[in-house]
C-alpha cells in the first residue's frame, strides 16, 4: 500500500471512529455520514487573470455549507493525468467558422496531450457522436478531426450530459471543452439535467462561444448564458472568440490553467444534511496584498445519483 493510499484508509478508520461515537451516545437520532473523499480542483488567478503558482496547503481554507473542513490532501495538479473531451458544435450556425475551430482544437489537442493524458473527440448537430474515443495518440485525434461532419440543428445539452457521463468513470481530472454558438434546438435533456450529470461527474466546462460580428445582434443569447452559468459550476471558465487569435487564446489559456490546478481533498465532517447537494467554498489567505487573488472550483456536489 503506498503512502498516499496508507493516509486514505487511516483517515477513514478515523471518520468512521467518530460517526460510531455519535451512533452510540445518540441511538435515536439518524445522521448521515458520508466518509467518501471529496475532491475539489482550484484554480487560482491573480488580477490579471494568470495563473498563481506556488501556493501552499495553509494558504487555503475549505468549507462545506459554511462549515470548516480539514484538507486531508494537498497537491499541485500539473502530473495528475488528464481526460479531456473536446465537444464541437457542427450545427447548420457554426458552417463557415468550423475549419478554422477544428485547426485551432487541433493545436490545442497537439499543445496539451501527454502520454498520461486521453482526449476524446465529439461533434454534435442534431445528433451527439462521438468521433473519437479516449486515446493519447495524436494521428488518431487528427485522423477525428478530419472526419468531423456538419449536421442540421443543435442538441448542445444532450452533448453536454453524455460528455459528463463519458467522463464520469474516468480517474484523474476530467475537462469538457465545448466549441459552440451557444444555440440549442433539439435536446432530449434539459439544462438542469446537464448540470447535474457535469457535477456528478466532476468534470471541470470550459466554453468556447463563437460568435461571428455580423450576427451577434440578433442572436438567441440562452445556450450562451447556460454555458456561462455551467462554466462557473463547475470551476471552469468561459471565452468569447470572433477570430482565430481569440481561439487561440482561449485554448491557450485552458492550456495554462489546466498545467498550474490545486487539489484540496477532505472528508465531509459527520453532520445532518437538509438537501442532497453540498455547497463549497474556498478560500485563499497570506498571500501578499494586492494580489487579488481569485479562487475558481465546483460549487459543490451530490451526495445522491440522479435518478
Amino acid at each position: 500500500m503506498t503512502s498516499l493510499a496508507m493516509r486514505y484508509s487511516a483517515t477513514i478508520g478515523l471518520v468512521l471512529a467518530a460517526a460510531l461515537a455519535g451512533f452510540a451516545q445518540e441511538p435515536d437520532t439518524t445522521i448521515k455520514v458520508d466518509v467518501k473523499l471529496v475532491n475539489v480542483f482550484a484554480t487560482v488567478t491573480d488580477d490579471r487573470g494568470a495563473p498563481a503558482a506556488g501556493l501552499k496547503k495553509e494558504n487555503f481554507q475549505l468549507r462545506e455549507d459554511g462549515k470548516e473542513q480539514k484538507i486531508a490532501v494537498f497537491d499541485k495538479e500539473s502530473a495528475l493525468p488528464l481526460s479531456i473531451i473536446l465537444a464541437v458544435d457542427t450545427s447548420l450556425s457554426t458552417r463557415k467558422d468550423l475549419p478554422l475551430e477544428l485547426a485551432s482544437a487541433r493545436r490545442f489537442a497537439h499543445a496539451i496531450l501527454r502520454p498520461v493524458d486521453a482526449l476524446s473527440l465529439y461533434e454534435f448537430s442534431e445528433i451527439v457522436h462521438e468521433v473519437t474515443p479516449f486515446t493519447a495518440d495524436l494521428q488518431k485525434i487528427d485522423r477525428g478531426i478530419e472526419r468531423v461532419h456538419h449536421g442540421a440543428a443543435t442538441a448542445l445539452y444532450d452533448a453536454l450530459f453524455l460528455a459528463a457521463q463519458a467522463l464520469e468513470p474516468r480517474q484523474g481530472r476530467k475537462v469538457l471543452v465545448v466549441i459552440t454558438d451557444g444555440g440549442d434546438t433539439v435536446s432530449q435533456v434539459d439544462y438542469k439535467e446537464a448540470v447535474r450529470a457535469a457535477q456528478e461527474a466532476e468534470a471541470i466546462v470550459y466554453s468556447i462561444i463563437v460568435v461571428p460580428i455580423e450576427s451577434s445582434a440578433g442572436r438567441d443569447t440562452g445556450g450562451e448564458h447556460a454555458l456561462i452559468t455551467l462554466s462557473s459550476e463547475t470551476g471552469g471558465r468561459y471565452f468569447y472568440a470572433t477570430s482565430v487569435p481569440q481561439l487561440d487564446d482561449a485554448f491557450k489559456q485552458i492550456s495554462d490553467e489546466l498545467r498550474t490546478q490545486y487539489l484540496l481533498a477532505y472528508y465531509p465532517s459527520q453532520r445532518l444534511a437538509d438537501s442532497d447537494f453540498r455547497r463549497i467554498e474556498v478560500t485563499v489567505s497570506g498571500v501578499p496584498v494586492g494580489t487579488g487573488y481569485k479562487v475558481r472550483h465546483r460549487t459543490g456536489y451530490y451526495t445522491s445519483k440522479s435518478k
